[in-house]
């Protein structure tokens, strides 16, 4: 085993993965790796290992593994160059050696020892005399030894037979006893300005992201008191940015060891407060996990907000005693993940650079023809974010965002730079960001003060923001491609339940629900019924569903947006003039202004304030074109000062062509269901008439779904005084095409019987009828039969059945017989020979008429046929003709489980016999 140390100003060789420092060769006593067998400069107090997958993703959980250890030890010093230097060693190990990597943290009072290993040790190992060359420091490999050089206080490489490693150790920077860290005394001028009170409010979330904890400050930031808050979700509170397939989560944010960064609180005045939040996870005594939040102003995030790393005068000072631009050691740290972290930290660290107020970045968008705000320090609510503004503002270098520019005093220049008006900013310096001569954004400085940049300043900003615009862009590209991604899938998934419904308040609702809050804080749907229809608003939705009520209050008094066919998002004005307006009434009356009464105003200011804010932001409509008609319009908006990203309106857009065809078949379901049902029930008999001494009881179910009627009918109806007819027949088919059958069968009965014509005679010239319809006749089945009441409390029936399933007749003593014979179907053959019979049902008697729905239902191989039908009438002794039919009816549903595939109809007639004394 060879080992070395290397002084912290000796070159090491620039090999990416192999090559050594120079050193004295030590004798190999032992092959074996064992960590006792090195040397330490201390007692070893803690250590973590892990090992990772030689895949490209292992690099990045590397990082966390060594940030996450140090944090917890402590060592907030000295994380950025331990993240740097095992980002370095153990990229080498898994991208080019392509094996896993073992990475060891070892603690001491002195500091840290980290060590990676990978098993790739074919190395040659330099001789001491050899010279080093350093080769060249912008190459994409080959930096993990010289980093180990520059960083570390110590270093080397070990061998084995079977692995390669490379240790590190960072020392603990000298500090007075007590100090965590410290920075330098400070004038008063210069220190971070913050209110005459500073509060900081303190949460504490339980695992299931449920408040349990909440101060005093907490109350007065945002005017909760503690009872009306805990228990609820931070989730409720938290105005977190939503972009699909992006970001992070405050959810997946509560649940790290630690956290800081910047979010908005929904105040009880309903507008959003911007944070500074710092939060640690915790667990008690019992071993049950929470997390502790600090919140302040934002503008006070200085109180929570970790200071970045001052460099030393070693990593400020190069080899040759030129002093290193603080920008640079900011480059070689260890850069965010995330876009918005990587934009954050380079305005943050260019308005420190150039001891700035505040600072902006923009990025351009794919056609560069505008800029979009999406990262700012020291402005106001995030300055406008996701605002975009021309890239030739105006003539001349100062007009345009191509060229750096700096502007002495804005005052003298009014909106030179429309992100700083109203800002306070006196001084400003924007510099573009450019990736192979292709406009990909503008950074910016700005000061309180006149006259603070020079071109000095320019030239020292556009340095970095050269060097940040290729890692600036890589990472758009990177999120660009992860939200067409989670567009993608948004899409799949909004179809899928778009297809899922053909109800139109029901695809309203899902329209709204699928914007809300993916796409926008707040959401309305205008529909158009017709071409000479005006825009009705159909649907409002907001996150905070207390506020809907107002933002539909709002919209109803203003005018719709004008459906305008043209594709694509314009914005709409209305909502937040309409709003600020109200908002400036109320508040007048409220202070007695206006002249009117104040006593009715307090209870009202409250909710139009909330209402303003709600709709303060950007609103955009998007037309519902559908069949080249605009059928209606999808309103989006954000709160005050939000606006919309490009791509999420180009995500709305897609979103609203699905939705409006959806919508559009919606409507054309509706429509042709309604005049279906209407047709439908033309063809059912109305009200039954009430027959004296006689129960009749009728049960019909029409298969399919939206059919009220289909091929079974039935009838009943009078035909002379005393004399009523009654029908049960079965059209063969289900569905409209049997239901024109049905019509026929139904209307020519009535038509014959009232002529005087006996049973048979009827059936014969309907089976006539039938046959005259030529190739739209079906045959049918059909029990036709007159009733005549009769003075001793029966009654006499008349009867004929053409091939239909056999009347039952149930006696008192529970015994069923058939009431009549089979005899031959109609429209099959032209000369029917049919006959009547005589039944007389006595009192308590039922007479049971069902059709071959009914006896023909199955499970599997089973039927329910004749026979069950009879076994089911036999029990049904003593019932009336409602809990006969209902009983039947009830049995057939029971008999199996799927729903039933045929029409079915039950008619029960009992007589009850005479009243007694």
């Amino acid at each position: 085993m060879t080992t070395g140390l290397i002084p912290g100003g000796q070159n090491p060789d620039p090999r990416p993965t192999g090559g050594l420092p120079q050193q004295r060769q030590q004798p190999v006593g032992q092959a074996a790796l064992h960590v006792d067998n090195r040397p330490r400069s201390s007692v070893i107090t803690a250590r973590a290992a892990a090992s990772f997958e030689p895949v490209g993703r292992s690099v990045a959980t590397a990082r966390s593994f060594v940030r996450d250890t140090l944090q917890g030890w402590g060592f907030a010093d000295i994380v950025d160059d331990a993240v740097v230097l095992t980002s370095e060693l153990v990229t080498n190990a898994v991208v080019h050696a392509g094996t896993a990597a073992d990475v060891l943290c070892l603690r001491s009072d002195e500091g840290v020892r980290i060590e990676v290993a990978d098993r790739y040790p074919e190395r040659e190992i330099p001789l001491q005399g050899q010279a080093v060359t350093m080769g060249n420091l912008d190459r994409e490999g080959g930096r993990g030894l010289q980093l180990c050089a520059a960083l570390a206080s110590r270093w080397g490489v070990e061998y084995t037979p079977a692995l390669k490693q490379v240790w590190f150790q960072l020392d603990l920077p000298e500090r007075p006893v007590g100090t965590r860290t410290a920075g330098p005394s400070l004038p008063a001028d210069l220190l971070p300005l913050a209110d005459g009170r500073v509060r900081v409010a303190v949460v504490q979330i339980d695992r299931t992201c449920a408040i349990t904890s909440w101060n005093e400050d907490a109350e007065e930031l945002f005017g909760y008191a503690a009872e009306q808050v805990v228990g609820k979700p931070l989730t409720d509170l938290a105005a977190w940015p939503h972009t699909p397939g992006t970001g992070t989560g405050i959810a997946e944010a509560l649940q790290l060891s630690r956290w800081e960064g910047s979010y908005g609180i929904r105040a009880a005045n309903g507008r959003v407060t911007s944070v500074y939040a710092s939060h640690l996870r915790v667990r008690d005594t019992g071993g049950e996990p929470s997390t502790v939040c600090l919140l302040v102003r934002d503008h006070e995030r200085a109180v929570l907000q970790t200071p970045l790393r001052v460099a030393t005068s070693d990593t400020n000072t190069s080899s040759d005693g030129q002093s290193t631009d603080p920008f640079e050691v900011f480059i070689g740290s260890p850069a965010p993940d995330d876009l918005d972290g990587l934009l954050q930290r380079t305005v943050e660290r260019a308005r420190d650079m150039l001891d700035g107020d505040s600072a902006f970045l923009l990025l351009a968008t794919d056609d560069e023809t505008e800029l979009e705000v999406r990262a700012s320090t020291g402005l106001p609510s995030a300055r406008q974010r996701f605002a975009r503004v021309p890239v030739e503002a105006g003539p001349g270098r100062y007009g345009s965002a191509r060229m750096p520019a700096v502007h002495d005093d804005l005052s003298a220049v009014p909106g030179a730079v429309p992100l700083l008006s109203g800002t306070g900013m006196r001084s400003v310096v924007t510099v573009p960001l450019k990736v192979e001569g292709r406009l990909t954004g503008s950074l910016g400085v700005a000061a309180e003060a006149p006259g603070r940049y020079s071109n000095e300043e320019a030239l020292r900003l556009q340095f970095a923001a050269d060097r940040i615009a290729l890692a600036v862009e890589s990472a758009r590209l990177g999120e660009l491609e992860r939200l067409r991604r989670g567009s993608l899938s948004f899409l799949v998934e909004a179809s899928d339940l778009l297809a899922g419904t053909l109800d139109r308040d029901q695809t309203l609702a899902l329209m709204a629900q699928m914007t809300v809050p993916t796409l926008a804080t707040w959401c309305a749907v205008y529909t158009i019924a017709d071409q000479a229809s005006e825009p009705y608003l159909s649907y409002v939705l907001h996150e905070d569903e207390e506020l809907i009520d107002g933002i539909k209050s709002l919209l109803s008094k203003i005018s719709p947006p004008d459906p305008v066919p043209t594709p694509g998002a314009r914005v709409w004005s209305a909502p937040g003039e309409a709003a600020h307006q109200a908002a400036l009434r109320s508040s007048m009356r409220s202070l007695g202004l206006s002249g009117g009464p104040t006593h009715q105003v307090a209870s009202g200011i409250g909710p139009t304030l909330a209402t303003a804010s709600a709709v303060g932001g950007e609103t955009v409509v998007l037309p519902l074109v559908a069949r080249n008609r605009v059928i209606g319009m999808l309103t989006l908006g954000k709160p005050t000062d939000e606006h919309f990203r490009q791509e999420i309106l180009e995500l709305a857009e897609d979103l609203s062509r699905r939705a409006a065809l959806a919508l559009d078949n919606a409507r054309l379901y509706s429509e042709r269901t309604a005049i279906s049902q209407s047709l439908q029930r033309s063809l059912l008999p109305p009200e039954l008439p009430e027959i004296d001494g006689v129960e009749v009881e009728v049960i019909y179910r029409a298969a399919g779904e939206g059919n009220e009627v289909g091929g079974d009918f039935y009838d009943l109806f009078p035909i002379s005084d005393g004399a009523y007819g009654f029908a049960i027949g079965d059209v063969c088919g289900t569905g409209p095409n049997a239901a024109a059958v049905t019509g026929l069968a139904r209307h020519a009965l009535r038509l014959l019987a009232r002529e005087g014509l006996s049973g048979p005679a009827v059936l014969e010239r309907l089976n006539s009828a039938i046959l005259d319809e030529g190739a739209r006749s079906r045959f049918l089945t059909l029990l036709y039969g007159e009733l005549w009441p009769q003075e001793d409390g029966s009654a006499r029936l008349k009867v004929v059945c053409a091939g239909h399933p056999l009347p039952l007749r149930l006696r008192q003593d529970g015994t069923v017989e058939p009431a009549a014979e089979p005899q031959p179907l109609l429209g099959v053959m032209e000369d029917l020979e049919l006959y009547e019979q005589t039944v007389t049902l006595d009192p308590g008697d039922v007479l049971l008429c069902v059709t071959d729905g009914v006896t023909e239902r199955r499970e599997g191989t089973r039927m329910l046929g004749d026979d069950g039908l009879a076994d089911v009438l036999t029990t049904c002794t003593g019932l009336t003709a409602g809990a006969v039919a209902a009983r039947i009816m009830r049995a057939v549903e029971r008999f199996a489980s799927d729903a039933p595939s045929d029409d079915m109809a039950i008619l029960a007639m009992r007589v009850p016999g005479l009243p007694t004394d």
